[in-house]
Parts: C-alpha cells; structure tokens; sequence
C-alpha cells in the first residue's frame, strides 16, 4: 500500500465510510433479544486474559468494508430482522471504529426501521457525542470484574472509564444488558461479584438484566496461532452451580440476571 492509499483510507475511516470487519454471523442467538445480525469489528485496545477472539485485536487485521458494503450483508435478512431480532455491532470493540460503526448504526435504524444493539467495554465512549448513541437501541455493556486494580491485570485497561459509560448510558435513557464472563479462580470472588452487582443497582431501571457468561476454552487454538501466550490452559468452565452462584449474587441486590 503507499502512503497516499493509506492515507485515503485513514480519510475516509475518519469520514465513516471505510471500515474493517472480522466476521459476520447471521443467526446469532445470545447477541441481544431475538435473532440477530452481529457485525464484528476490528481492533481492540483490552487484552483480557481469557479472550476468545485475539484475532480481532489489530484494527486492519480483517477485511476493508464500506457501508454499501455492510448495507449488502443485512438486506437479504432485513425483513426477517424486523420481526425476529435485530442487528449487534461487536467486536473487538467497536467504539475504536466509532465514525463507521456510528454511520452504520444510524442506516440501519433509519432506513432499515432494526433494533440495533452495541456490544462494547465502553472504555472508549469519551471519543462519541451523546447524540452517537441515538440510533442504539441497546448497549450490551461488558464489565470484568468489580475490583480496579484485577481488573487492570485481567484486561490491560483501568474500570472507571466503563463505570462512567454506564452512568452516561442511564443519564441517556439508554437500555443496557450487563455482561459478566464467569471464570474460575479469577471472577468467581462473591466478595468481588457482589462489588460489581451493588453498582449495577444503582444504574435502576436501565439494567434490564445482567448476563452471566460461563468461560469457555473455544478460544485458545486462536492465542497458538498468534503465536500468543495463554495462561488460562488450566482453568476449567464453570460448572452450572458455580454459574448458578454468581447469579444468586446478582440477584441478591435485585437484578434480573440470566
């Protein structure tokens, strides 16, 4: 690529015209009410421990697409996305192509008429407007852990800037699906999980569940092939009593969990 292509392309990325997109998945079932349509993005800035997909970790990593593009992917499906689900921007993380998902999520609401979900860590929503949100429908908004500083080891990032998401997001009247993966030995502490649930309850009547996410291993042959190290070899799913434990804890402070 020369420097004049490249720099076209961070043009129009910038415009939110250009993107990059890992996959897309059409009958997605556990990506927000319904059947879904999930787009997942590019790039990440986290690096948690236990991440299934690492190779969406670099932003142009994946393949380039405009929105003519992404446009074409959900047509053929819009009419049966109407009356059974929606469509999910995930990732990676999709606020780290803010312009093109933002775009793109503003189409489909607008002349599509879908319900649009937005699956992020919300460390990055200082970088979107209030009004970026408007087309997003639901926020399935992804917190680690409920200590600072483990959660600054498990991910690689800091915990406030998610917490403020989450007040920003009830301050906007936005719908959120609390997501907590479940992994022994590292985010099984009631002590912790409890932490984490006392601040869910203050965001009210915004919670409209909190999902308890088992750990699974399906990721790992992706941290071999990138030549990354993994250091959850040894840590086991939990088992449904342990995920039934942590749901009592949630909803122990009032919440509706799943």
């Amino acid at each position: 690529m020369t420097l004049q292509n490249s720099k076209t392309e961070q043009e129009a990325a910038a415009r939110g015209e250009l993107g990059w997109l890992h996959s897309v998945e059409s009958g997605a079932a556990v990506d927000g009410p319904g059947m879904r349509f999930a787009f997942f993005m590019q790039g990440c800035l986290f690096r948690c421990l236990y991440c299934h997909n690492p190779d969406t970790w670099k932003i142009h990593g994946g393949r380039k697409i405009t929105q003519e593009d992404a446009l074409a992917e959900i047509r053929p499906y819009a009419g049966f996305l109407l009356k059974a689900g929606g469509v999910t921007v995930t990732g990676g993380e999709p606020l780290l192509q803010a312009p093109f998902v933002g775009r793109l999520l503003s189409t489909l609401k607008r002349e599509l008429g879908l319900h649009t979900a937005l699956d992020t860590q919300g460390f990055l929503h200082e970088s979107v407007t209030d009004g970026w949100f408007d087309s997003v429908d639901l926020v399935l908004l992804d917190i680690k852990h409920g200590d600072p500083e483990f959660y600054k080891k498990l991910t690689g990032q800091a915990l406030q800037p998610t917490l403020d998401c989450a007040r920003r997001l009830t301050r906007l009247g936005k719908k959120m699906w609390i997501r907590y993966v479940l992994v022994p030995r590292l985010t099984d502490g009631a002590d912790d999980i409890l932490r984490l649930a006392d601040f869910t309850a203050t965001l009210g009547d915004a919670v409209e569940r909190v999902e308890v996410l088992p750990f699974h291993q399906m990721g790992k042959f992706k941290w071999k092939e990138l030549g990354q190290p993994y250091l959850l070899d040894d840590h086991p799913t939990p088992t449904p009593e342990e995920v039934a434990k942590a749901q009592a804890l949630f909803a122990a402070r009032g919440l509706t969990v799943v």
